[in-house]
């Protein structure tokens, strides 16, 4: 369960099989109030987004926030438009380094409201390759086994 006061939009399950998570941030989003009222509706897909560092800024590419349903021609929004993140500029400057130097991506990992403000939970990461992949599920798998069994123990 989340904890008080947060309210979970959406999350990116794919990233988690799809890359190892080495670190996480919590970023702010530069929205307009359309996008506001479609992300409360959860209409938001972060499947194929990631982050990127352009000109000393942090942005979201890829995230696609559907237009509100009520709202009129003029005060809708592009649903894919590249939305600005924000954090302090020694973070920035920090992901920007790594990201270069050590070929990491960033990746939106969940979108959430926190005291009424919209969050994006940030992951510096690093790609998995399939037999990673492989492994990584053999491994969740066994542990899962292991607590089954420990469990039914305990029932003995």
């Amino acid at each position: 369960m989340a904890p008080k006061g947060v309210q979970l939009v959406a999350t990116n399950r794919k990233a988690r099989h799809d890359y190892d998570v080495l670190e996480t941030y919590e970023c702010g989003m530069a929205l307009v109030g359309s996008e506001v009222k479609s992300l409360r509706a959860s209409k938001v897909q972060l499947r194929d987004a990631y982050a990127r560092v352009e000109d000393g800024e942090l942005w979201l590419h890829g995230a696609h926030i559907a237009p509100y349903a009520f709202s009129s021609g003029r005060d809708g929004h592009d649903p894919d438009r590249p939305r600005k993140l924000l954090l302090h500029r020694s973070e920035i400057d920090e992901l920007a380094g790594r990201t270069q130097q050590e070929s990491l991506t960033l990746v939106p990992l969940s979108l959430y409201f926190k005291e009424g403000r919209a969050k994006l939970e940030l992951a510096l990461a690093r790609g998995r390759r399939q037999y990673d992949k492989r492994h990584a599920i053999a491994e969740r798998d066994a542990r899962r086994e292991a607590e089954r069994a420990m469990s039914r123990k305990g029932r003995e």
